[in-house]
C-alpha cells in the first residue's frame, strides 16, 4: 500500500476505535439511566392501605396489578427501542464518520506528501536521464522532508563528482595509451616491411601487431563504455533496421572469412537516441555472434516493432552456454568458457558496452542460451512516438 493510503486508513482506524468506544460508553449510560427509571414499578414501591375484606379491596388489587404490568411493559418496550436506536444510529454515525475520516486523511495526505512527491519526481528524472547535475532545491520549513531533500542533493553531488572523475580518468588514460600504441604499431609495421627482415622478425612482428591490435580494441572499448555511461540527451529519430543493415554489410567480410552464414530478418523499427552509439551496440552483438561461433555456423539478426518498443534479436550457433553464466557475460572483462587468451575474440567489453548503451537509451537487454548451442540476445528500446 502507498503512504497516502496507509495514512488515510490510519485516520479511519483511529476514528473507528474512538467512535466505537464513545458509542459503547453512551450505550451503557443510557441503559443504566433507563434501568433507574423503571425501578419505580418494582413490587413494594407503592403501598396502599386497603380495607379488610370486601369486593372493593379485591378489585383494587386487580386493577393495581394490571396498571403495574402495563407500565412495566410500556417502559420495557420504550427501553428496548431507545437502546436499539442508540446502538443502530450510533453505529451508522460511527461508520459515516469513519468514511469521512478516510476521505479527510486522503486529502490531508495529498497536501502533506506534495513536497515528497517533488523529491520522487526529481529522483525519477535523474534515474531516467542520468543527469546528476539536477538538484531538488526544496524550500520550506526545516522539517523531515526538507532534511531528506538536502541529504538527497548532497548524495547527488557526491555521485556526480565521483562519476565525472571516473569518466575523466578512463577517457584520459585511454587517450594517453592510444598514442604509444599507435607509435608501436607503426614501428613494428615498418620493421616487418623492411627488405632485409628475416622470417623470425616477420613472425615476431605479426605477433606484436596482434597484441597491439588487441590493446587498441581494449582502449576503444573503454572509451565506448565511458561514452555509453553518459546521458543520451539529444534524442533523434532513426530506424534501427537501417543501422542493422549497415553493420551487417560491414561484417559480411569477416563472416565469409570464418564461413559463417548471416540471415537478415529486418523489419522497420523506428526509435530515438544516438544512432552512433546504437550502431556500436549492433556491431558488438554481430561481431560476438560471428567470432563466438564454429565454422559453417549461422547468425540470425532480427529487427521488429512492438506496440511500445522495438526489438533487436541476434542469435547464433556455437558452443553450449551454461545458464549460470548468462548473468556474468554482461560484466566487463568476462568471457565465456574462461577464454582470456584468444585476442581475436575481443577484449571482454563487448556485451558490457551493449548493456550500458541500452540502459542509456531507456531499454533492456536479455540473453538466453539456445538448446542447439550459442546465444539469443534480445535488446528492447523505446519506440519513436512520432512514427506512424
Amino acid at each position: 500500500m502507498s503512504v497516502r493510503l496507509r495514512f488515510a486508513l490510519a485516520c479511519a482506524g483511529v476514528f473507528l476505535v474512538l467512535g466505537a468506544l464513545v458509542l459503547t460508553v453512551v450505550y451503557f449510560i443510557v441503559r443504566t439511566s433507563l434501568e433507574y427509571r423503571t425501578s419505580v414499578f418494582t413490587p413494594g414501591t407503592i403501598t396502599v392501605e386497603r380495607p379488610e375484606g370486601g369486593l372493593w379491596s379485591e378489585r383494587f388489587e386487580q386493577g393495581y396489578e394490571l396498571a403495574r404490568g402495563f407500565a412495566l411493559q410500556t417502559h420495557a418496550t420504550y427501553r428496548k427501542s431507545t437502546l436499539d436506536n442508540v446502538r443502530n444510529l450510533g453505529a451508522v454515525a460511527v461508520l459515516a464518520g469513519t468514511a469521512g475520516a478516510f476521505g479527510l486523511g486522503w486529502r490531508s495526505a495529498t497536501t502533506v506528501l506534495r513536497p515528497l512527491r517533488r523529491v520522487t519526481e526529481t529522483a525519477r528524472r535523474v534515474a531516467q536521464s542520468h543527469d546528476l547535475a539536477e538538484r531538488i532545491g526544496h524550500e520550506g520549513p526545516r522539517d523531515e522532508i526538507n532534511e531528506l531533500a538536502d541529504i538527497f542533493d548532497t548524495m547527488l553531488g557526491r555521485l556526480a563528482r565521483s562519476f565525472d572523475g571516473q569518466r575523466r580518468f578512463v577517457a584520459n588514460a585511454s587517450h594517453e595509451l592510444r598514442t604509444p600504441l599507435t607509435i608501436n604499431r607503426t614501428l613494428v609495421d615498418v620493421a616487418v616491411r623492411r627488405p632485409d627482415a628475416t622470417e623470425d622478425v616477420k613472425r615476431l612482428g605479426e605477433s606484436l601487431l596482434l597484441v597491439n591490435a588487441r590493446h587498441e580494441r581494449l582502449i576503444d572499448g573503454l572509451l565506448a563504455l565511458t561514452e555509453g555511461q553518459q546521458a543520451v540527451l539529444d534524442r533523434r529519430p532513426f530506424d534501427l533496421m537501417d543501422v542493422a543493415e549497415h553493420v551487417l554489410d560491414q561484417a559480411a567480410g569477416e563472416a565469409a572469412e570464418r564461413e559463417v552464414t548471416m540471415h537478415r530478418l529486418l523489419d522497420p523499427a523506428p526509435t530515438t537516441g544516438e544512432a552512433v552509439l546504437v550502431e556500436r551496440l549492433v556491431q558488438n552483438l554481430v561481431e560476438n555472434a560471428i567470432r563466438h561461433n564454429h565454422p559453417k555456423g549461422e547468425v540470425w539478426v532480427t529487427t521488429r516493432r512492438r506496440t511500445e518498443q522495438i526489438e533487436l534479436v541476434v542469435a547464433n550457433t556455437g558452443l553450449q552456454v551454461p545458464p549460470y553464466e548468462i548473468e556474468t557475460i554482461f560484466e566487463p572483462f568476462r568471457r565465456l568458457h574462461g577464454d582470456r587468451l584468444r585476442s581475436d575474440r575481443g577484449s571482454g567489453l563487448g556485451l558490457s558496452i551493449v548493456r550500458v548503451i541500452t540502459e542509456a537509451h531507456g531499454g533492456t537487454v536479455t540473453a538466453r542460451p539456445r538448446e542447439e548451442g550459442g546465444l539469443t540476445i534480445t535488446v528492447e528500446l523505446p519506440v519513436d512516438p512520432s512514427a506512424p
